[in-house]
């Protein structure tokens, strides 16, 4: 897909990886509507030339209503990205007790609920074919302790990639996952430059986080490239969870 025929809808956009991944595809040329449940976001969409819905990813109807407006405003849709998600620490059984029940829930409604719902809804407005791309995690992978919650929620979206292809090739839609190692985002920053730079560490090469950026450059490049599909694509320079 020519990037400049892009008309993408970035859920989670007005911050962190969304944030980053929306600037890259206005600047490449594309038209783009942030999804985000911060009505503070509007203001960031305003700044770099988005539309913005505020939405929650969760709920069928403010989804189907940020859609419509969505395309309304771009003349179609043929992308959709979605990067809206929460991380939860909670140990399976810690000193309190164990893992509630409630967070479990909130975790997976969010992370992957809220990814199906925006893709499935965003597939049906997709009449002239498009892409999907869902936001992993290498933790779906190398889960550590206290992340029984976020690490299955993220290893749901990965191993939605293959059989949601399947399911959309006959509309022409691709459905991508990107499997983020450790980010320099706004959630992270506030661990401290120390408690990063420990992180930082455990990547192979190069050794550093990773900057938004190049997770919004490989969003990018899966639009662009049009036999991408089915997959899940690990960003995270090596980084395996000890």
């Amino acid at each position: 897909m020519d990037i400049t025929t892009a008309k993408a809808i970035v859920t989670g956009g007005a911050s962190g990886l969304g944030a980053a991944t929306a600037q890259g595809l206005i600047a490449a040329g594309a038209q783009v509507t942030i999804f985000d449940r911060d009505p503070q976001g509007a203001d960031f969409a305003q700044d770099i030339g988005a539309g913005f819905a505020l939405v929650d990813v969760t709920d069928e109807d403010s989804v189907i209503n940020g859609l419509a407006g969505a395309i309304a405003a771009m003349g179609g849709l043929n992308v959709a990205i979605n990067c809206a998600g929460i991380a939860t620490a909670e140990k399976t059984l810690g000193r309190d007790g164990p893992h509630t029940l409630a967070s479990f829930k909130r975790t997976v409604d969010v992370n992957l609920n809220g990814t199906f719902n925006v893709a499935r809804l965003a597939a049906a407005r997709m009449t002239d074919g498009g892409v999907i791309i869902n936001t992993a995690s290498v933790a779906a992978f190398d889960g550590q302790k206290g992340q029984a919650a976020y690490a299955a929620s993220k290893a749901g979206i990965a191993g939605l990639s293959l059989p949601m292809a399947r399911d959309l090739a006959r509309s022409r839609i691709r459905v991508m996952a990107i499997a983020p190692g450790i980010f320099r985002t706004p959630m992270l920053a506030g661990l401290g430059e120390e408690i990063m730079a420990g992180l930082a560490r455990d990547v192979v090469y190069p050794p550093r986080l990773g900057d938004p950026s190049e997770f919004a450059a490989l969003a990018r490049f899966i639009v662009a490239c049009d036999y991408l599909n089915g997959t899940t694509i690990r960003l995270d320079g090596a980084l395996r969870m000890p």
